[in-house]
């Protein structure tokens, strides 16, 4: 399954532009508010070099990339929890996506309409977190009626759900986001029930005035301080660039990056923090005249997991994987090479999976 990640913000804080400069979908990106009603999705291939590195070396047929699903979900108002700007809608949209891409205006084209008739990034973020822990709030206290109910009768899973709903409750009172209440042990579905829009972890992205390249210090000290991440984009530049064909698109980025600049796409960029968000690593599977792909698996998990991510029947047959590092694949100039050098293992089903190895799993249909 593809990561959703979802794109929000303030009306015309850029989120449509932004999606356009990632995915060169086409979007529409108008300057009034609610422009985006139902949230647009692309799908967007991850490429990662390695791969193309590891494809060339054992003759495969094509590359097939893994992909991330951008939903570009409607600008949020004050009063979104409550239904105000068609919020309950889009507040239900950002519950489906596995981390959130808050994009901030942070710059300074008075041609660009601000819902509010003012540019400030804290108080739009402000704006944002504020529905966003009032949603929670409401879904936590519904939650926790249900809950009590059964740990009264009994259930010990549903009691030590009932505390942490408590303390889930406590801090969202405090205006604070529900993912520093980790789930207790003996409720560990607690936290998928409860659907947290604030336990998302969120990927600030600053949409800076065109000639600047760093997030405003304001905006990067508060990421730090909610324990998110933070990347600067010019999203009118960006989608300007996305409407050029490849060659002219490389050309300008290579002019505005000749003084030393960042030659890194916003895409890059993006999927590089979204990954570094989730805790996700890489690893591919590639084989002589068959596809060489990339597909991405939490860190922490076995084999036997990367197995599953490739299809249910091969995890259920699993017999044992051969596994080596895309590096040392490439050095050795291909599997004949590894076996030969012995850095081509065989695994059990608990081998626990580093980020850019490539396997090659056995299994009984």
């Amino acid at each position: 399954m593809s990561t959703r990640i979802g794109i929000v913000g303030m009306p015309n804080a850029g989120k449509s532009s932004l999606f356009n400069a990632l995915t060169s979908a086409g979007a529409e990106a108008a300057n009034y508010p609610f422009t985006t009603i139902e949230p647009n999705v692309a799908v967007v291939p991850v490429r990662d070099e390695r791969l193309e590195q590891v494809a060339s070396t054992v003759g495969a047929s094509e590359i097939v990339w893994d992909t991330i699903d951008f939903h570009d979900i409607a600008g949020l108002v004050a009063g979104a929890h409550k239904g105000e700007g068609l919020g309950n809608k889009f507040l239900a949209n950002i519950r489906e996506t596995d981390a959130i891409v808050h994009v901030v205006r942070a710059h300074g084209d008075e041609n660009v309409i601000h819902p509010e008739g003012r540019v400030d990034p804290l108080a739009d973020i402000e704006t944002i977190e504020t529905e966003l822990v009032l949603a929670d709030l409401e879904q936590a206290e519904r939650r926790i009626d249900r809950v009590a109910k059964q740990a009264r009768g009994g259930d010990r899973a549903a009691a030590a759900e009932e505390v942490w709903l408590r303390e889930v409750i406590a801090e969202l009172q405090a205006g604070r986001p529900v993912r520093g209440v980790p789930a207790p042990e003996e409720a560990p579905h607690a936290a998928r029930d409860l659907g947290s829009l604030t336990a998302k972890p969120v990927l600030f992205v600053a949409n800076v005035d065109e000639d600047a390249g760093e997030v405003p210090a304001a905006i990067a000290e508060h990421a730090v301080a909610q324990g998110a991440r933070a990347v600067a984009v010019s999203s009118r530049i960006e989608s300007e660039l996305a409407e050029l064909d490849e060659q002219e698109a490389a050309a300008m980025r290579a002019e505005m990056t000749a003084g030393g600049g960042d030659a890194v796409t916003p895409l890059e960029r993006v999927v590089r923090e979204a990954f570094a968000l989730l805790d996700l690593l890489v690893f591919f599977t590639a084989g002589e005249a068959k596809p060489a792909q990339s597909w991405h698996l939490r860190r922490g998990l076995s084999v036997w997991h990367a197995a599953g991510e490739i299809h249910t029947d091969i995890q259920r047959g699993f017999v044992r994987a051969e596994v080596i590092g895309w590096r040392e694949l490439v050095d050795a100039g291909g599997y004949a090479g590894a076996r030969e050098r012995g850095t081509l293992r065989l695994e059990g089903r608990d081998y626990a999976m580093a980020d850019g190895d490539v396997i090659n799993v056995k299994f009984t249909p």
